[in-house]
């Protein structure tokens, strides 16, 4: 992932003075009204957006000003949930941005405090579900600056703009260790493997459903293969083959030899 020239001038200029000002927050122990003044001062001053024209409260479900959105040439990109800079993020608060995202229509939410930003992507199925896509602590004397910058840029101005997001999560979604155990037990990767052992030793007597069962007991931990994100890499695995099959079926077929003429 490249990251724009721009928002890396902006993340050298304003991202120190920032977590200096959430330290400070946090050590006040600041409410959630100020902490959404912090927040909307961050996407204005190190995402990029303009605090009048691109971020709005219209979507607040509450009819509250603590939930932003932001909204780039009127299409809904992001919606915000805000909690206090001394709240942990927890899994009922993102139930709660689910649910507002989900009613909104919008497939990208981020929650954040302030100092943790986590974005989130709905899965608009029955019943309603969400992916991590990324978390960062700003605070955290772990996290790298230039890993905090890559992921922060995909909130940015910028990066909506060109919806680097989608590109972000379907690169990590096609990567994860769930979808690679779920490829070692495609056919063709196991017929590509019986053909590879076979040319170690021609004496190698196994099938592909033999492989299959070796691989799933003795070669892919059980964790990757059952519960319900080895399901959706599972799902994420036929419908990569559907779409391949669809493309297969819409190759034009290449033009017969045309016949000898009749003598």
């Amino acid at each position: 992932m490249r990251v724009s020239k721009r928002f890396l001038d902006r993340a050298k200029h304003h991202l120190r003075r920032y977590q200096r000002i959430l330290a400070d927050a946090q050590s006040r122990d600041v409410n959630e009204s100020d902490t959404v003044v912090i927040v909307s001062d961050m996407l204005a001053d190190l995402f990029g957006y303009d605090k009048y024209a691109d971020l709005t409260t219209e979507f607040c479900i509450r009819s509250t000003f603590c939930d932003l959105a932001i909204k780039l040439n009127g299409e809904l990109r992001f919606l915000i949930e805000v909690k206090s800079i001394g709240t942990d993020l927890k899994e009922n608060h993102l139930r709660q941005a689910v649910d507002y995202g989900a009613k909104q229509g919008t497939e990208w939410i981020v929650l954040t405090n302030g100092a943790e930003w986590q974005a989130h992507r709905i899965r608009f199925e029955q019943p309603i579900q969400s992916d991590q896509v990324f978390t960062v602590n700003l605070l955290d004397p772990a996290t790298k600056t230039a890993d905090a910058v890559a992921k922060l840029y995909l909130l940015s101005k910028e990066a909506a703009g060109n919806t680097e997001i989608g590109r972000y999560w379907t690169q990590k979604e096609a990567t994860s260790r769930f979808v690679l155990a779920q490829l070692f037990l495609d056919d063709d990767i196991l017929r590509t493997l019986r053909r590879e052992l076979r040319a170690i030793s021609s004496d190698v007597k196994v099938s592909v459903d033999d492989l299959r069962e070796l691989v799933r007991n003795e070669v892919v931990k059980r964790e990757l293969l059952e519960g319900e994100k080895a399901a959706q890499a599972q799902s994420v695995v036929k419908r990569a083959a559907r779409r391949q099959a669809r493309a297969r079926s819409q190759e034009p077929l290449s033009n017969p030899a045309s016949p000898s003429p009749i003598p």
